[in-house]
């Protein structure tokens, strides 16, 4: 009797305990949570009441019936999946090697790829502008080499806003990937190569699904942030590479048409939820 009566007794003590953890936790991130709300639930929201302002949708009816808007939407979608592939082909290479070479090697490669994420986008941006104008760095050497007789279009088109976003969204890529070269345990792949697979294999079958998780963080979080681009397509593009971001500050600041700002705000909130969900369900396809 007096053991039946002791064990809820004690339930009830590590009940007790966890719920003031529990409460203790919550009280901590309270702060954070508020400071989100406040940042930004708050603006979101009031941009919503702003796009649905006198209670109708005209907002969004012109930007779905207007072809000029969805051009500017599929025409956003496709540079950021351009660069997004771009950095998956250029990224995943150089986080092998710093996952794979020795110590030394490895931190000289992540001090490459620190350092240039550590330097403000404005000045990267600037410095794509120097080397890529008709008197910059690589027109001077091709034609001073004799390979091409005038300088080439480098900036103020698509070419230089890709190459420009490339650059600054590189390191988004390799990190994640990175992190997760880490954690492979390599006596899997050295198995694979003793029973004879060759090296293709492994990697198509054993190191590339291992390495998928990463793969697929560091493209969402490219593609995302590539969506939203406006700094680097409004100086490399020179105006002529609409993208939704420079549509939207536009609307704002020549315009002054706020309802369709917000409106166009929010159907871009919508499709990085969208291309958010499709990448992750890709992953889970690929990884499964």
């Amino acid at each position: 009797m007096q053991l039946t009566g002791e064990r809820p007794a004690a339930g009830q003590r590590r009940l007790s305990r966890a719920g003031r953890q529990r409460l203790l936790y919550a009280l901590l991130a309270a702060p954070g949570f508020l400071l989100l709300a406040i940042v930004f639930a708050y603006p979101l929201v009031d941009l919503m009441r702003l796009s649905i302002e006198n209670g109708t949708l005209a907002h969004y009816e012109e930007v779905f019936s207007g072809g000029l808007y969805v051009g500017v939407f599929w025409n956003t979608v496709r540079i950021a999946g351009l660069v997004t592939l771009l950095c998956a082909v250029l990224g995943y290479p150089v986080a092998h090697f710093l996952a794979t070479a020795p110590r030394g090697w490895a931190l000289f490669g992540l001090l490459c790829v620190v350092l240039p994420f550590w330097t403000s986008l404005l000045v990267r941006t600037y410095a794509w502008m120097i080397l890529l104008g008709n008197n910059g760095i690589i027109n001077k050497l091709l034609v001073s080499t004799g390979l091409i007789q005038k300088p080439l279009p480098l900036l103020h088109n698509e070419f230089g806003v890709v190459v420009g976003m490339v650059h600054v969204l590189l390191p988004y890529f390799v990190f994640p990937v990175y992190a997760v070269m880490l954690r492979v345990d390599r006596n899997l792949m050295a198995a694979a190569e003793g029973l004879g697979a060759p090296m293709w294999q492994v990697l198509r079958r054993i190191y590339l699904p291992l390495t998928m998780p990463g793969v697929v963080a560091g493209a969402t979080l490219v593609f995302i942030l590539a969506l939203g681009f406006f700094i680097t397509p409004a100086l490399l593009g020179g105006g002529k590479v609409m993208m939704v971001a420079l549509l939207i500050e536009q609307q704002v600041a020549q315009m002054l048409n706020w309802g369709l700002a917000s409106a166009l705000c929010m159907v871009l909130v919508a499709a990085i939820l969208v291309s958010y969900a499709a990448i992750k369900q890709l992953g889970r396809s690929r990884t499964a």
